[in-house]
């Protein structure tokens, strides 16, 4: 199955909310499409010329009795049942035989629309701001569900459309990624997949696992560098992170790595120590290349829902974010929080997760996503 096919799948929680949402919202207040021209935009009563009465034919004389012809006692005809739709067609709505529901985009619908996108994690400003778009030239109109979800797939894709983008590769060796985020996120998972996908693509991968509070932390990056055949470095529990930071530095650069990851704590109890050890990484990796790390990835817990937004804040101030990697988001219903981080910081989004497999680790692509969290069938 492709990726796209998973999200759609696994991102269930949002899309039904979402679908279910729209549905009732139409519902509500529409009415059945009965195919009256003038409800559909832009078309216009054909002119017809008016109707000529058609010629009657002279009536015949009625038979004689001796002309009359006995009728034929044929036998009964079996009535043909009507057509049954096949299997997809009861699948998307029993072979479309029910007329679609429209409704008037009025105020109260576009109200409506926005509770739902709220509800759905998308922020109050991101909400506004997308039902605003669709109302754009289509006030007054009546509108269907499946019309109102493509409405919204394509201002979600617009949306996400200029922070899609992979993790960039640099011809500096070794490229340093600093991978932040609050213990819990999936960082260390994050970690192992972007070093296992790298590998597989030919490339030379060095893990530093620098979260040296957390021996879970450790052992799990050290089952994924075994799986993925990359070396994990890794130091005594409560060791100096900065200086296993720079150890790694030092091996990557004799090894001629292509790519260093560098994991780190998520302790946001203590903000002020978090922070003074970030430093720290960073001053001693600058040691040894002063415009190390070349990439700072905080990975979000799609779960959270909107307490993701205040995560990118805290960390943009304790590190130099450069991009964002969203997991978990096949087990959450809050999949629109993706489209207010992008609306509300334009951080580039590298890849989202809705996994435990490898695979399950892909780029973010912004129509796929769009069509799988408004539940919208892009292959009808």
């Amino acid at each position: 199955m492709s990726f796209f096919g998973k999200l759609k799948n696994r991102l269930l929680k949002s899309s039904s909310k979402l679908d279910e949402g729209l549905d009732a919202i139409v519902q509500e207040g529409g009415s059945a499409d009965a195919g009256q021209p003038e409800d559909l935009p832009g078309a216009e009563m054909p002119v017809t010329a008016p109707a000529m009465p058609a010629p009657q034919a002279p009536t015949p004389p009625p038979p004689s009795d001796t002309a009359r012809i006995k009728p034929i006692d044929l036998p009964p005809q079996p009535v043909a049942a009507p057509p049954q739709p096949g299997l997809l067609g009861r699948f998307i709505g029993k072979g479309r035989a029910e007329p679609a529901v429209r409704r008037v985009l009025d105020d109260e619908m576009l109200e409506q629309l926005e509770e739902l996108l709220i509800a759905s994690d998308m922020g109050v400003d991101t909400a506004l701001r997308v039902t605003g778009n669709i109302a754009e030239g289509r006030f007054g109109k009546r509108l269907s569900t499946r019309e109102i979800k493509e409405l919204l797939s394509a201002e979600v894709a617009r949306i996400m459309a200029p922070v899609a983008r992979p993790l960039p590769l640099y011809p500096r060796r070794p490229q340093v990624v600093l991978v932040v985020g609050v213990n819990g996120s999936g960082k260390t998972t994050t970690i192992g997949k972007l070093a296992s996908q790298f590998r597989a693509a030919g490339k030379n991968v060095v893990i530093a696992a620098g979260d040296t509070f957390r021996a879970a932390a450790v052992e799990q990056l050290q089952v994924w560098g075994e799986r993925a055949g990359v070396p994990v470095l890794t130091a005594p529990e409560g060791s100096d992170p900065a200086s296993l930071a720079f150890d790694a530095m030092t091996r990557a650069q004799a090894e001629g790595a292509d790519l260093l990851m560098i994991d780190t704590a998520g302790r946001l109890q203590n903000r002020q120590d978090l922070m003074e050890e970030l430093a720290k990484i960073v001053r001693v990796i600058r040691k040894k290349d002063p415009e190390a790390p070349h990439n700072t990835l905080l990975v979000l817990d799609a779960t959270t829902g909107q307490n993701a937004v205040n995560q990118v804040e805290t960390f943009r101030k304790l590190a130099d974010v450069s991009g964002l990697v969203m997991t978990k988001l096949d087990g959450t219903a809050k999949g629109g929080v993706l489209v207010a981080l992008a609306d509300k910081f334009g951080l580039p989004i590298h890849a989202i997760g809705v996994g435990e497999q490898i695979d399950d680790l892909a780029p973010f692509d912004p129509e796929e996503f769009a069509a799988a969290l408004t539940g919208l069938d892009t292959e009808s």
